[in-house]
């Protein structure tokens, strides 16, 4: 499929700052899943941009603004053609987790099996996951467990959490946001030494009002697959990565600081068209 995607975030300051320097991670990734026919950043006030790639591969924009001003606007124009593989069987055991101890030394999965910023691998991690897994002995199977456990054990409440929400918070209220969701999923992987990962991007429907969050966990022999816990399943055409890290903390689409006052408004405004079905 192919889509144009617009992504606009815009502040506005009580009062004006300055010296603001500016990562931004919204420039889709040229992955084998996906062909990214074009990306403008645009920003104002006008400021020069320079790019480079972070540890994690991630495409980030920096810009600096030392000037005094009153708002913020940052404007991503994208146009992308996915072609994501066929999902694997759910059906059918493909790696055992005999399989998955050499993972650690492949394809920089060290940091995908340890704690991070939002996502703890604490005892009561462990157990839930554990229990979600009981009996299995494939960690495929394991990780689809785990899916539909997250699944059904979060209730999908919009503005329950927010960025900085921590996985123990999830896990005692029950509740959050794709963010959550993914951050959860990871844990509970991780506690079972399953490498995964946090990918943020676009679900690319023309009802998608903001970003998306989902996991990819490493499997020997079939490389890293993605998983949305949020709709329980397999990622599909209408999925865009953007980034990904151990978790939002190192995928943040504007990560940035600034002098001046703490009063401020954002508003963000995404829109996807379809392009070719």
């Amino acid at each position: 499929m192919k889509f144009d995607i617009h992504h606009r975030t815009r502040y506005v300051y009580a009062s004006p700052v300055r010296d603001s320097f500016n990562d931004i991670r919204l420039q889709p990734m040229p992955i084998p899943e996906q062909a990214v026919e074009s990306f403008l950043l645009r920003v104002l006030p006008a400021a020069r941009l320079t790019h480079f790639k972070d540890f994690y591969s991630n495409w980030v924009n920096h810009f600096e603004i030392p000037e005094s001003h009153g708002y913020l606007s940052i404007e991503a124009q994208s146009r992308v053609i996915t072609r994501p593989p066929a999902p694997l069987p759910a059906d059918q055991n493909l790696c055992s987790f005999a399989d998955m101890r050499g993972a650690p030394s492949i394809e920089r999965c060290f940091d995908y099996l340890q704690s991070s910023r939002f996502v703890e691998l604490t005892p009561e991690a462990w157990k839930l996951a554990v229990d979600a897994t009981h009996g299995l002995d494939d960690a495929w199977q394991a990780v689809l467990a785990l899916m539909k456990f997250v699944h059904g054990f979060l209730k999908y409440e919009s503005n329950s959490t927010n960025v900085h929400t921590h996985m123990r918070e999830v896990i005692a209220d029950q509740r959050g946001v794709c963010q959550d969701f993914a951050h959860l999923l990871i844990g509970l992987c991780r506690v079972l030494k399953i490498p995964a990962r946090y990918v943020s991007g676009y679900l690319a429907t023309e009802t998608a009002s903001a970003m998306h969050a989902w996991v990819e966990v490493f499997l020997p022999g079939h490389g890293w697959r993605g998983l949305d816990p949020t709709h329980n399943c397999q990622l599909g055409e209408t999925y865009v990565k953007v980034a990904n890290g151990r978790d939002y903390a190192d995928v943040s689409p504007i990560n940035g600081n600034y002098r001046g006052t703490q009063q401020r408004t954002m508003e963000v405004d995404v829109k996807i068209t379809v392009l070719e079905g």
